[in-house]
């Protein structure tokens, strides 16, 4: 709540010649309090949404139909530059265990969460990278480089029921979200710099907003990935598990990430994936939920 006075009356400062930087500060802060106002209302319309599983309250600023219209055009694109697999017994096996999985996620247990009815689509992408991607919508591809990591069918469930995940949380519409709710913040603290910074100061100004937009970066954007790629695990158990695939070969799966990525660790607050030690963790205290849910077929 802003208690900023509506009525402003010029002091002795003022009156000898300050009146229009002290003015200018004024409009400056009226400004800034429309700004924020507007995005509050915004979030107050769109309202929230709860995530799969861990329930997680989720801002989300973009509908349904946009953030499929993205993923479709988005997914189009890469498959338009990418070279798609000719081996056909990694496309049928890439199929087979996303259509389990998608079958799981379209029959939600105990109104754990809206079925999607998405048009699930499931594609190996022929690079040698140990990689795979979601697209709002229901559009995932896996890269043939990571088929050596996953090694048998059940660990390549435990892959794409991660990626199933994050579009069944709708976590590509909640990442644009986030970026908009940030852009406002880095609006707002600008209007405010602007307002309290002059004379020579204001030859610092740009390395200053820099700063404010990287501080957006680490403070909120980054963190919130790290809960998306968190919660993918988690509700990603609980997919395989119900597809009939033991979700205990997660932590396998995850170890041997881990020594496929040794060398190139990135300090975990700048990364938008957790570290692998944490990913295990985690994994190993959910495990209990998602075998619940465990039936083998």
């Amino acid at each position: 709540m802003f208690t900023h006075s509506l009525f402003w009356l010029p002091s002795r400062a003022d009156r000898e010649g300050g009146i229009a930087a002290t003015f200018k500060g004024t409009c400056m802060f009226f400004a800034l309090r429309l700004l924020l106002t507007l995005c509050g209302f915004t979030v107050v319309l769109t309202g929230c949404e709860t995530a799969p599983v861990s329930g997680r309250s989720q801002i989300m600023l973009v509908s349904e139909s946009e953030e499929r219209d993205m993923g479709l055009k988005a997914y189009r694109e890469v498959l338009s530059k990418e070279p798609l697999s000719g081996n056909t017994q990694a496309n049928a096996l890439v199929d087979k265990v996303g259509r389990r999985i998608a079958a799981a996620a379209e029959r939600p247990p105990e109104d754990m969460w809206r079925a999607p009815h998405f048009r699930w689509e499931f594609k190996t992408i022929d690079k040698n990278e140990p990689n795979a991607f979601c697209l709002p919508g229901g559009k995932i591809a896996v890269y043939t480089g990571l088929l050596p990591i996953t090694r048998t069918e059940t660990g390549l469930a435990v892959v794409i029921a991660h990626e199933v995940a994050h579009a069944l949380a709708r976590h590509g519409a909640e990442r644009m979200s986030d970026q908009m709710v940030a852009a406002v913040g880095t609006a707002a603290a600008a209007v405010a710099l602007s307002a309290t910074v002059s004379g020579r100061s204001r030859t610092y100004l740009p390395a200053m907003m820099a700063a404010v937009g990287a501080g957006a970066t680490v403070g909120f954007i980054l963190p919130m990935s790290r809960a998306q790629e968190s919660e993918a695990d988690r509700i990603g158990l609980v997919l395989m598990a119900m597809a009939g695939y033991d979700p205990r070969e997660a932590v396998g799966l995850w170890e041997r990430m881990r020594a496929a990525n040794s060398g190139k660790k990135q300090a975990e607050w700048l990364s938008t994936h957790p570290a692998d030690t944490t990913r295990i963790s985690d994994i190993k205290r959910w495990l209990p939920e998602a075998m619940k849910y465990y039936r083998a077929r």
